[in-house]
């Protein structure tokens, strides 16, 4: 029982990033799914907007281009 415990709370601590990063969600004001260079205009400026580091601040330079690039990818 408590090898089953351990093992939920560090799957739930391996499913955070996941989520943190699906918190872009293009969609426009009347709900239909953004297409084309909206989405892809969207995306940037969130993902440009979530480039944080670990201990919250904000990328810049280099790391900010391969977190902006790691989240426009996925």
């Amino acid at each position: 029982m408590k090898r089953l415990s351990v093992l939920v709370v560090l799957s739930l601590f391996a499913a955070v990033p996941a989520v943190a990063q699906s918190s872009c969600k293009a969609v426009s004001a009347d709900g239909k799914p953004l297409a084309g260079a909206a989405k892809s205009s969207f995306m940037k400026k969130c993902c440009e907007e979530n480039a944080k580091s670990a201990d919250g601040k904000m990328l810049a330079g280099a790391a900010k281009t391969s977190s902006v690039k790691k989240c426009m990818g996925s």
